[in-house]
């Protein structure tokens, strides 16, 4: 078997964008013919992957599926709508979504090791698909939960799939409860299902931005800290999920609503495809010029 060099390794990864470790088994699994090393991360589909790695990947689709024991949610990003818009792309998500509940995996990297149904790894898999459609698509995230007899799961998907949610109540097995909970949670966005799971940091930056607005305002001293006080029990209602006014009846909470059915939120999820991400403006002129000066 032929020495597999550091200076090997970085070649190919110059001439394929493909991943240190990549590069490396490639060169292990063809005793260090570096044009058979190429042809194999291209069989694989790492080659084409890695190239296009520099892409932000910020559309996508959620996806939220579940079994008599577990639910799972979870966003997998494309680079364009169109893409995620795709057959193609639709099926690989729903392949991926069985894999998770079947699997379960602990984390993202554990994730991507798991054995597919036909024997390659998730990442394999991805990497195959990436091949055929031509575009960067990445697991991004998941969660997964099991059931519990006197929990009920709400589950759904909004905007076909722009939005996926799950919400998981205590003390009644009522999904359709749940899934009430979880359309609120689509459409209002909360970050906390109680103020009381606010951090004291998150409060004390909150209450020194009402208070300088306040001072701005030109409002007296004596009066500021009342008017901090109020704004800021305001600002926690609007992000804790039980002082939200329910969406489809505003005159009750969605704290009081669930205690009416005998029920408390004990989680929930809510992904939003590509929130957090920063999408890539592509500059046609730019493009353009840069394309004239080669």
């Amino acid at each position: 078997m032929a020495n597999v060099t550091a200076q090997m390794v970085k070649e190919l990864r110059e001439k394929t964008g493909a991943g240190m470790m990549d590069c490396k088994k490639a060169l292990v699994e063809v005793d260090g013919d570096m044009d058979l090393a190429i042809d194999y991360l291209r069989e694989k589909g790492i080659a084409k992957a890695a190239k296009k790695s520099d892409r932000i990947a910020t559309e996508g689709m959620t996806s939220v599926v579940s079994n008599d024991k577990h639910v799972a949610v979870l966003e997998i990003n494309a680079e364009t709508d169109f893409v995620a818009k795709n057959d193609q792309f639709i099926q690989l998500v729903k392949d991926i979504s069985n894999q998770l509940l079947v699997v379960r995996p602990d984390n993202l990297d554990d994730a991507l090791k798991t054995e597919m149904p036909n024997g390659q790894s998730l990442q394999d898999y991805i990497n195959e698909a990436i091949q055929k459609i031509g575009e960067r698509i990445s697991l991004r995230r998941f969660e997964i939960k099991e059931k519990v007899a006197d929990h009920a799961f709400g589950e759904y998907i909004h905007m076909g799939g722009r939005i996926g949610v799950l919400v998981v109540l205590e003390g009644t097995s009522d999904d359709a409860v749940a899934k009430d909970v979880a359309m609120h949670v689509a459409a209002i966005n909360p970050k906390y299902i109680s103020r009381n799971d606010v951090s004291q940091d998150e409060i004390a930056h909150e209450r020194k931005i009402l208070t300088e607005q306040a001072l701005n305002e030109g409002k007296p001293a004596n009066i500021v800290e009342k008017m901090v006080e109020g704004r800021l029990t305001k600002y926690l209602s609007e992000i804790s999920l039980e002082d939200q006014p329910f969406v489809k009846n505003p005159d009750v909470t969605v704290g009081q609503f669930v205690k009416e059915k005998g029920a408390t939120i004990k989680s929930f999820v809510r992904f939003e495809v590509g929130e957090g991400l920063e999408k890539k403006e592509d500059n046609f002129v730019e493009e353009v010029m840069n394309q004239v000066k080669k």
